[in-house]
């Protein structure tokens, strides 16, 4: 079955691959959203896996059909319902989860017909819903053996071999008037360090050569345990954001941080993202903040934190402990109440703060959302005329960083092969959200996906560098 594109980003979901099991018992699989759904994916489908489920590619092949779903803004939902329709449509059987399951009423308005409806993170009324739909069998040889993941099995991912997300908690503490996440995957909820750092070690033995650190705050994490200490290989580790990049430098891979509000106690990590053990990043220089606006007055009416030129100075801070750092963050443009005045503050706070990485979006309504009581909605042309000067100044931005990188040599994670080219990312890009390295001669060199390599840049645009690796002949 055909995975589909998440609705709220650009980030194409992995096709699905076939785990048989020999069951017999049929399960089609549709993805939707963030990486953060993607992961509650990823944990589906290796309990099903588990339970001696076949994973199938078509609808055809499915015995029932389950759809991980998105909600947060009205285009996810729109794509959602539709997925929900396309499964219903070729199949019929079709067991809904994810975001849009916190609203059962508006999915059953449109689809009346689907077997169940769970919310996120909900794994046990999914499986519920699997084996009311598809009855385990009875096996009198392994029945009584009980059926569990290999210590060592890092489950089925949803993502190339090479990287895994790897997902610290659920839930957020916030309530930006902009957002209903907490409505739907509720207050913060972190893992417990030993076993983030279990998993994490699990996935570095399985050949996972990038971490991408996520949840809803990423500084946040550990708050609601009062950061309680465990154990990992025979030292203790408090479960807080420091303690476990501490714990992930260990493991002599890439991690890289997605999420990471801007609180004081980031500046602690910047270290750690300038100290190189046998040449690897103890953590990547790379922070993904999403700083939204610039204007002390719309931040304030976001339910964000305000203080701009502060941030700026910690900018400017960061650089000067690790100079190689990349800063991504996006922004919303036409926010209620968003003046010319304000926006002009957020093009000049791109034009000092010279981010590396920007995604931006005009401002849509959420049902649901506190923002939608706001007075004075921005008209809709201006909010697009605004979203295209934003994007342009931060392209001209982008462009000159990407030029300053012509001759140097950046070392690159392959992700794959295209005709005579390797696509590849380096430590300023993650994947699906910032540009390539596009390695000319990557067939000639016989370049892998998951491999590590140098490559001399030798051009670059305003998303991608180019550039060759030495070949030893």
């Amino acid at each position: 079955m055909p995975s589909r594109a998440p609705a709220s980003n650009t980030t194409p979901a992995s096709d699905l691959a076939s785990h048989p099991s020999g069951g017999g018992r049929k399960v089609g699989f549709v993805s939707l959203g963030c990486p953060k759904a993607l992961v509650d994916s990823e944990r589906i489908l290796t309990q099903l896996k588990v339970e001696g489920y076949d994973i199938v590619q078509t609808y055809d092949d499915a015995d029932v059909v389950v759809v991980n779903t998105c909600g947060f803004i009205d285009s996810a939902v729109e794509e959602s319902l539709d997925a929900i329709g396309e499964a219903m449509a070729e199949n019929g059987k079709v067991i809904v989860t994810g975001c849009l399951g916190k609203r059962p009423e508006q999915i059953r308005e449109t689809h009346p017909g689907v077997l169940a409806i769970t919310g996120p993170q909900d794994y046990r009324s999914v499986m519920e819903a699997v084996h009311r739909a598809l009855p385990p069998t009875h096996d009198p040889f392994v029945d009584l053996v009980p059926r569990r993941q290999d210590d060592n099995d890092i489950g089925v991912k949803l993502t190339p071999k090479h990287y895994a997300y790897l997902k610290i908690s659920e839930g957020c503490n916030h309530r930006c008037s902009f957002c209903i996440i907490p409505s739907m995957r509720g207050d913060l909820v972190s893992r417990p360090i030993d076993e983030v750092l279990r998993e994490a070690e699990k996935l570095a033995m399985g050949g996972v050569k990038e971490l991408l650190v996520i949840s809803q705050d990423t500084s946040a994490y550990g708050v609601d345990l009062k950061y309680a200490e465990r154990a990992w290989r025979g030292n203790t580790y408090q479960t807080r954001m420091k303690s476990l990049c501490a714990g992930l430098s260990e493991l002599g891979i890439w991690t890289r941080l997605h999420y990471v509000y801007p609180y004081p106690h980031v500046d602690e990590i910047l270290p750690l993202m300038a100290e190189r053990r046998d040449g690897v990043p103890a953590l990547l220089p790379y922070l993904d903040i999403p700083f939204q606006h610039a204007s002390p007055r719309v931040l304030k009416l976001m339910k964000r934190p305000g203080a701009v030129d502060k941030t700026l100075e910690r900018i400017v801070r960061w650089r000067d402990i690790c100079p190689d750092i990349t800063i991504r963050s996006t922004f919303i443009v036409g926010f209620p109440g968003e003046t010319d005045q304000e926006f002009e503050e957020l093009l000049d706070f791109l034009d000092e703060a010279q981010l590396d990485r920007v995604g931006a979006f005009a401002y849509s309504p959420v049902d649901g959302a506190a923002a939608n009581a706001l007075p004075d909605p921005v008209a809709e042309e201006v909010k697009q005329e605004r979203l295209v000067r934003f994007m342009q100044r931060q392209a001209e931005i982008s462009e000159a960083k990407l030029a300053d990188k012509i001759g140097s040599v950046q070392r690159c994670l392959v992700d794959l092969l295209d005709g005579e080219l390797a696509l590849a990312r380096s430590m300023a890009d993650a994947p699906e959200i910032d540009g390539l390295v596009q390695i000319q001669n990557g067939l000639e060199a016989g370049l892998r996906p998951g491999q590590f390599v140098d490559v001399e840049i030798m051009g670059s645009d305003e998303h991608d560098l180019y550039g060759e690796v030495r070949i030893e002949r």
